[in-house]
Protein backbone atom coordinates (compact mmCIF):
# COMPACT_ATOMS: atom_id res chain seq x y z
CA UNK A 1 0.00 0.00 0.00
CA UNK A 2 1.19 3.52 -0.74
CA UNK A 3 2.63 5.00 2.49
CA UNK A 4 0.69 8.20 1.75
CA UNK A 5 -2.55 6.27 1.99
CA UNK A 6 -1.51 4.70 5.27
CA UNK A 7 -0.27 7.26 7.87
CA UNK A 8 0.77 4.47 10.25
CA UNK A 9 3.22 3.10 7.65
CA UNK A 10 5.06 6.44 7.66
CA UNK A 11 5.24 6.40 11.44
CA UNK A 12 6.39 2.96 12.67
CA UNK A 13 7.57 4.28 16.04
CA UNK A 14 4.16 5.67 17.02
CA UNK A 15 5.18 9.33 17.43
CA UNK A 16 1.80 11.13 17.62
CA UNK A 17 2.85 14.45 15.99
CA UNK A 18 3.79 13.10 12.50
CA UNK A 19 0.83 10.73 12.62
CA UNK A 20 -1.58 13.57 13.37
CA UNK A 21 -0.05 15.70 10.58
CA UNK A 22 -0.35 12.82 8.08
CA UNK A 23 -4.00 12.29 9.05
CA UNK A 24 -4.70 16.01 8.71
CA UNK A 25 -3.16 16.11 5.21
CA UNK A 26 -5.05 12.96 4.19
CA UNK A 27 -8.32 14.46 5.45
CA UNK A 28 -7.69 17.73 3.58
CA UNK A 29 -6.98 15.78 0.36
CA UNK A 30 -10.26 13.88 0.67
CA UNK A 31 -12.24 17.05 1.40
CA UNK A 32 -10.70 18.80 -1.62
CA UNK A 33 -11.62 15.79 -3.78
CA UNK A 34 -15.23 15.95 -2.54
CA UNK A 35 -15.51 19.66 -3.36
CA UNK A 36 -14.03 19.12 -6.85
CA UNK A 37 -16.45 16.26 -7.56
CA UNK A 38 -19.35 18.33 -6.20
CA UNK A 39 -18.54 21.20 -8.59
CA UNK A 40 -18.31 18.75 -11.51
CA UNK A 41 -21.62 17.05 -10.70
CA UNK A 42 -23.34 20.41 -10.24
CA UNK A 43 -22.02 21.65 -13.59
CA UNK A 44 -23.29 18.46 -15.25
CA UNK A 45 -26.72 18.94 -13.66
CA UNK A 46 -26.62 15.53 -12.00
CA UNK A 47 -28.60 14.91 -8.78
CA UNK A 48 -26.59 16.06 -5.79
CA UNK A 49 -27.19 13.55 -3.01
CA UNK A 50 -24.69 12.91 -0.23
CA UNK A 51 -24.33 9.29 -1.35
CA UNK A 52 -23.81 10.24 -5.01
CA UNK A 53 -21.08 12.75 -4.11
CA UNK A 54 -19.39 10.20 -1.81
CA UNK A 55 -19.44 7.53 -4.54
CA UNK A 56 -18.07 9.85 -7.19
CA UNK A 57 -15.31 11.14 -4.88
CA UNK A 58 -14.53 7.61 -3.59
CA UNK A 59 -14.89 8.65 0.06
CA UNK A 60 -17.13 7.50 2.87
CA UNK A 61 -20.64 8.90 3.07
CA UNK A 62 -19.76 9.97 6.60
CA UNK A 63 -17.27 12.51 5.24
CA UNK A 64 -19.93 14.18 3.10
CA UNK A 65 -21.94 14.87 6.28
CA UNK A 66 -18.90 16.25 8.14
CA UNK A 67 -18.80 19.97 9.02
CA UNK A 68 -17.03 21.96 6.30
CA UNK A 69 -18.26 19.59 3.58
CA UNK A 70 -21.96 19.21 4.33
CA UNK A 71 -22.57 22.96 3.97
CA UNK A 72 -21.15 22.95 0.41
CA UNK A 73 -23.34 20.01 -0.63
CA UNK A 74 -26.46 21.57 0.90
CA UNK A 75 -25.70 24.92 -0.80
CA UNK A 76 -25.25 23.14 -4.16
CA UNK A 77 -28.52 21.27 -3.62
CA UNK A 78 -30.30 24.59 -2.97
CA UNK A 79 -28.79 26.16 -6.09
CA UNK A 80 -29.81 23.11 -8.12
CA UNK A 81 -33.36 23.18 -6.71
CA UNK A 82 -33.77 26.89 -7.57
CA UNK A 83 -32.25 26.62 -11.03
CA UNK A 84 -34.44 23.72 -12.17
CA UNK A 85 -38.10 24.45 -11.37
CA UNK A 86 -40.26 21.37 -11.23
CA UNK A 87 -42.08 20.62 -14.48
CA UNK A 88 -45.81 21.09 -14.38
CA UNK A 89 -46.21 17.87 -16.26
CA UNK A 90 -43.87 15.86 -14.04
CA UNK A 91 -45.52 12.76 -12.77
CA UNK A 92 -45.34 11.81 -9.08
CA UNK A 93 -42.62 9.30 -8.20
CA UNK A 94 -43.58 5.69 -8.69
CA UNK A 95 -43.83 3.22 -5.84
CA UNK A 96 -40.82 1.38 -7.27
CA UNK A 97 -38.66 4.52 -7.29
CA UNK A 98 -39.73 5.38 -3.74
CA UNK A 99 -38.83 1.85 -2.60
CA UNK A 100 -35.48 2.11 -4.34
CA UNK A 101 -34.76 5.43 -2.63
CA UNK A 102 -35.82 3.95 0.70
CA UNK A 103 -33.49 0.96 0.23
CA UNK A 104 -30.66 3.32 -0.74
CA UNK A 105 -31.30 5.44 2.34
CA UNK A 106 -31.37 2.34 4.57
CA UNK A 107 -28.08 1.14 3.10
CA UNK A 108 -26.52 4.59 3.64
CA UNK A 109 -27.70 4.56 7.27
CA UNK A 110 -26.31 1.04 7.77
CA UNK A 111 -22.97 2.06 6.20
CA UNK A 112 -22.83 5.19 8.36
CA UNK A 113 -23.48 3.20 11.52
CA UNK A 114 -20.81 0.65 10.62
CA UNK A 115 -18.32 3.40 9.87
CA UNK A 116 -19.22 5.18 13.12
CA UNK A 117 -18.62 1.94 15.06
CA UNK A 118 -15.29 1.40 13.29
CA UNK A 119 -14.19 4.96 14.02
CA UNK A 120 -15.25 4.70 17.67
CA UNK A 121 -13.31 1.43 18.07
CA UNK A 122 -10.24 2.92 16.39
CA UNK A 123 -10.49 6.03 18.59
CA UNK A 124 -10.81 3.93 21.75
CA UNK A 125 -7.72 1.91 20.78
CA UNK A 126 -5.75 5.06 19.94
CA UNK A 127 -6.72 6.74 23.23
CA UNK A 128 -5.86 3.54 25.12
CA UNK A 129 -2.39 3.45 23.53
CA UNK A 130 -1.84 7.12 24.29
CA UNK A 131 -2.93 6.70 27.92
CA UNK A 132 -0.67 3.66 28.28
CA UNK A 133 2.24 5.67 26.86
CA UNK A 134 1.52 8.59 29.21
CA UNK A 135 1.14 6.47 32.35
CA UNK A 136 3.85 3.87 31.65
CA UNK A 137 6.69 5.91 33.27
CA UNK A 138 4.43 6.76 36.24
CA UNK A 139 3.59 3.08 36.77
CA UNK A 140 7.27 2.11 36.62
CA UNK A 141 8.24 4.83 39.10
CA UNK A 142 5.38 3.87 41.40
CA UNK A 143 6.41 0.19 41.25
CA UNK A 144 9.99 1.16 42.23
CA UNK A 145 8.67 3.28 45.11
CA UNK A 146 6.47 0.44 46.34
CA UNK A 147 9.36 -2.05 46.12
CA UNK A 148 11.59 0.27 48.17
CA UNK A 149 8.79 0.83 50.69
CA UNK A 150 8.21 -2.92 50.97
CA UNK A 151 11.92 -3.51 51.63
CA UNK A 152 11.94 -0.79 54.32
CA UNK A 153 8.86 -2.24 55.99
CA UNK A 154 10.34 -5.76 55.90
CA UNK A 155 13.55 -4.49 57.54
CA UNK A 156 11.57 -2.60 60.18
CA UNK A 157 9.49 -5.71 60.88
CA UNK A 158 12.63 -7.82 61.34
CA UNK A 159 14.12 -5.21 63.68
CA UNK A 160 10.88 -5.01 65.66
CA UNK A 161 10.72 -8.83 65.87
CA UNK A 162 14.31 -8.94 67.19
CA UNK A 163 13.57 -6.21 69.74
CA UNK A 164 10.40 -8.05 70.75
CA UNK A 165 12.36 -11.28 71.34
CA UNK A 166 14.95 -9.41 73.43
CA UNK A 167 12.20 -7.73 75.47
CA UNK A 168 10.46 -11.06 76.08
CA UNK A 169 13.71 -12.60 77.26
CA UNK A 170 14.31 -9.62 79.56
CA UNK A 171 10.74 -9.86 80.94
CA UNK A 172 11.25 -13.58 81.66
CA UNK A 173 14.51 -12.81 83.51
CA UNK A 174 12.87 -10.02 85.51
CA UNK A 175 9.94 -12.26 86.42
CA UNK A 176 12.37 -14.92 87.67
CA UNK A 177 14.31 -12.30 89.66
CA UNK A 178 11.04 -10.98 91.13
CA UNK A 179 9.94 -14.48 92.17
CA UNK A 180 13.32 -15.13 93.78
CA UNK A 181 13.19 -11.79 95.61
CA UNK A 182 9.70 -12.53 96.94
CA UNK A 183 10.78 -15.95 98.12
CA UNK A 184 13.84 -14.45 99.82
CA UNK A 185 11.73 -11.71 101.40
CA UNK A 186 9.23 -14.22 102.78
CA UNK A 187 12.07 -16.28 104.22
CA UNK A 188 13.59 -13.22 105.88
CA UNK A 189 10.22 -12.25 107.39
CA UNK A 190 9.69 -15.77 108.68
CA UNK A 191 13.19 -15.89 110.20
CA UNK A 192 12.66 -12.51 111.83
CA UNK A 193 9.36 -13.64 113.32
CA UNK A 194 11.00 -16.76 114.81
CA UNK A 195 13.47 -14.74 116.87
Amino acid sequence: MNPRGNPAAMNPRGNPAPLAEARRRHSLDKRARVLTVLATLEAQGKPLTFAAVARAARVSTWLTYAPGVREHIEAAQLRQAHSTPPSATASPPSELSLRTELETARKEIKDLREERDRLQTALRHQLGHQLDAIHAPDASTRADELTTLNQDLTRQLQEASSENAICRARITTLEEDLTAARTSLRRMIRDENLR
